[in-house]
């Protein structure tokens, strides 16, 4: 299986390499191919781990223009060229960019270049890694499936989504709310499936049974990891800070790069409160391990964007919950389909101050109720989230894949089963 990314290794994407690596523990014969280079300073433990050896294709086509050239010499004794030049030119018909032409590019050097043999092509994200992919794979008589999340799924077009999800074998999605908008687009809504990303927790148990958290009389010790960008809301929590009682003892934490990280700390200092905030900025993983350690509360205030960019499901949320940190969230994505209102978390609505103030300072006046809150995130993940749990209809189905093609020599969606 070649699993089709836009960039790898990514922090902000560490769920996929945590899916990777439990693919590989599963048996399943990887390989990875990555529309970008990487460009983080830091690598996740996870990405260590992942075997999988990754074919980089040219993020700019004028960049490595041989490659290109190369991959099209090659595919013009492919008779399935003319078919997917076809498809490729419906698709620019409707999208007259140059990133419809780089995905063709792309889907001629991948086609070329892919190593070995593989059953089936699988894209994170339905957007540009799903159309180079769903390119290549017509080039190579392959069938594809798509991971789909969030933003790529609400910025893109009706009429591609419906393409994609009717020519893919079967689609994943980490949202019941994405289930629900997808599912009505295809002519088969039974092959799309809702499955959640999980969590595996064994870094962030060592790093528990490491450090105790702190205990005593000290102030609220809030926590929000996420980069700083429009959908994450940081402002909202900021004005939120700034209205908290005067009184109250609090100290926030924020974790991440990120483009708008300059104005969010210039409007702290604004609204008098940038003394009692520390901007760690990107942080490797043991640095990240010890702040949920010591952290009371997880602040996480995702919206909807102008152009429908929106949180999935964060894995910083299930992160903050195995350090038994419960969080005040808003009702976007996946958050409520985590957090369990007045059970495990709070429940905001997006841009919310006052009540995001108001949870805050309700939480901070009660440990006990907080302290509960965090014993019930942790339970909340482990019995619904637990990663493992969470790879097993995943594993299923490309289990199906192989199971079919060994019974009839092909995998095409007449020969699949959708459930």
């Amino acid at each position: 299986m070649a699993i089709v990314l836009k960039g790898y290794p990514r922090l902000s994407e560490t769920f996929i390499a945590q899916e990777i690596e439990g693919l590989e523990h599963a048996g399943a014969d990887v390989r990875l191919v990555s529309l970008r280079h990487p460009t983080d300073s830091h690598r996740h433990p996870v990405h260590d781990r992942v075997q999988a050896e990754v074919l980089y294709l040219p993020e700019y086509l004028y960049q490595e223009p041989w490659r290109v050239l190369t991959a099209l010499l090659a595919m013009l004794r492919n008779p399935r060229l003319r078919s997917v030049l076809g498809l490729w030119w419906r698709d620019f018909k409707r999208d007259r960019s140059a990133n419809r032409i780089r995905r063709l590019g792309q889907a001629l050097v991948l086609a070329h270049e892919l190593p070995g043999t593989a059953d089936l092509l699988y894209a994170h994200f339905i957007h540009t890694p799903c159309s180079v992919t769903r390119y290549a794979a017509r080039l190579l008589d392959l069938p594809f499936a798509i991971s789909a999340h969030a933003k790529d799924i609400y910025t893109s077009e009706d009429w591609e989504l419906v393409e994609k999800l009717d020519d893919a074998l079967w689609t994943v999605t980490c949202t019941a709310g994405n289930c629900a908008h997808l599912r009505p687009l295809t002519k088969r809504p039974e092959a799309v499936h809702l499955v959640y990303h999980g969590l595996d927790t064994t870094d962030l148990v060592i790093a528990e049974q490491e450090a105790a958290k702190p205990v005593g009389n000290s102030g609220l010790r809030l926590l929000t990891v996420g980069r700083a960008v429009r959908k994450k809301g940081l402002d909202t929590i900021l004005q939120a800070l700034a209205q908290l009682p005067d009184q109250l003892d609090w100290h926030w934490h924020h974790a991440g790069g990120g483009e708008l990280l300059a104005d969010l700390k210039a409007e702290a200092a604004r609204l008098g409160i940038a003394g009692r905030i520390t901007w760690h900025g990107s942080q490797p993983r043991d640095v990240i391990r010890d702040l949920y350690n010591q952290a009371d509360l997880f602040l996480i205030a995702s919206r909807v964007t102008g152009n429908g960019d929106r949180d999935g499901l964060p894995n910083v949320l299930m992160e903050a919950a195995s350090f038994a940190v419960p969080a005040i969230g808003t009702r976007v994505g996946a958050l409520p389909e985590f957090i369990e209102h007045d059970v495990s978390g709070w429940l905001i609505e997006p841009d919310d101050v006052p009540a995001m103030a108001a949870a805050i300072a309700g939480l901070a006046a009660d440990r006990t109720r907080l302290e509960r809150y965090g014993r019930a995130a942790a339970l909340r993940l482990q019995t619904g989230f637990a990663f493992n749990h969470c790879l097993d209809p995943l594993v299923n189905l490309l289990q199906a894949v192989r199971e079919t093609k060994a019974d009839t020599g092909s995998t095409t969606i007449a020969d699949l089963p959708s459930k």
